[in-house]
């Protein structure tokens, strides 16, 4: 499947059924004199330039690496949900500005019979449109397409209460639209505050997803000689492009060699299975076959783990001619000191091993 075509393709469909859609509303809202249907004939024009949008992104997302931007243009997407977010927020203000107006100096509607005929047809159409949109989106991993295909469901939403306005309006006398525009206006701008937050919180960067994160580090966890996978850290430079690295646990004893065809066997099959490109595996060497080192271990390893918010302890090694232990503590990030909670436990092991010295790194939570 050409992740582009398919983006591209649905992006078109989209511009197609918004400009056939905002052509019969604004002809039906000028001559039933409905600004609801007019900001709604605006808003399918709006949801034409998110697919617009969409497939800008699309195309630029996969303009190739350069000496600028050597890990490629993947993210330019990321910034189309963002612009799209935009579009929809926009058009919520823009709604609540005239059905505020609408409000202030109310002039009465003139449904006819094909007006709410069309109205109707709208709902069904965005409804479908939308949820195609959204799926396609979900099944190809684009953010745009899902922001757009949200995009059009609320503009169901936004017909189908103008719908409800003509019918009440026809049958009891009384002009809802405007203060269904209000409540409706205020739907939309909540819905663009949180896809606009989504959209930035994606350029930030994320938590890795739990289930890849459990993955790929039960996958590195099943080469002979590998005793634990940790610290696995993956950046997204755009959909389906995961750059990162991770640390693995092996016996002190592994030469280099042994160690070198290891991590190029591992980087190509987690490439391979998972599509992330695994640029540094680093090493925790440790040796729990010596008794000092393994007992030690154990005692440390209880007394750490029984603090509330130790979510971890690995990379444990011991050098004897030092007595000198290692080791990473991974802390979450619930706790509300992390660093007095870390300088309380290494205080504690300290003082019941009074014998050995210990540096302790304090790794961040960052994958599952």
């Amino acid at each position: 499947m050409d992740r582009q075509k398919v983006i591209v393709r649905t992006s078109f469909i989209g511009i197609l059924a918004n400009l056939f859609l905002a052509g019969f509303k604004a002809a039906v809202g000028l001559i039933a004199n409905s600004i609801s249907v007019v900001l709604d004939a605006v808003n399918n024009l709006s949801d034409a330039l998110s697919s617009i949008i969409t497939i800008i992104g699309a195309k630029l997302s996969t303009k190739p690496a350069d000496k600028k931007h050597p890990l490629g243009y993947g993210r330019v997407e990321f910034v189309s949900a963002v612009l799209i977010s935009m579009l929809v927020l926009y058009a919520g203000l823009t709604s609540l500005i005239e059905s505020v107006k609408k409000i202030i100096t109310p002039e009465a509607p003139d449904y006819s019979a094909i007006s709410l005929i069309i109205i109707a047809v709208a709902v069904v159409v965005k409804i479908v449109l939308g949820t195609y949109v959204s799926h396609t989106g979900k099944k190809v991993n684009s953010d745009s397409l899902i922001m757009s295909g949200k995009d059009a469901l609320l503009d169901a939403i936004i017909s189908a209460s103008v719908l409800v306005a003509a019918i009440i309006y026809l049958i009891w006398g009384v002009s809802l639209e405007a203060y269904l525009g209000v409540v409706i206006s205020g739907f939309i701008i909540k819905s663009g505050v949180e896809m606009l937050l989504e959209s930035i919180s994606r350029i930030l960067g994320e938590r890795i997803d739990e289930e890849l994160s459990r993955k790929i580090k039960q996958e590195l966890c099943t080469y002979d000689g590998v005793s634990g996978a940790y610290d696995l850290i993956l950046h997204s430079y755009g959909p389906d492009q995961l750059i990162g690295s991770v640390h693995i646990e092996v016996s002190d004893t592994m030469n280099a060699t042994a160690l070198d065809v290891l991590e190029r066997r591992m980087t190509a099959d987690i490439y391979q299975k998972y599509n992330v490109a695994l640029t540094g595996i680093s090493v925790y060497a440790v040796n729990l076959s010596d008794p000092e080192t393994d007992n030690l271990f154990h005692q440390v390893h209880d007394e750490v783990m029984a603090h509330e918010h130790v979510l971890q302890m690995h990379g444990f090694t011991l050098d004897k001619s030092t007595s000198t232990a290692v080791f990473d503590l991974v802390i979450g990030f619930d706790v509300k000191d992390r660093k007095a909670l870390y300088d309380r436990i290494i205080n504690e092991i300290h003082e019941k091993h009074p014998g050995y010295r210990f540096y302790v790194t304090m790794d961040n939570d960052i994958s599952d």
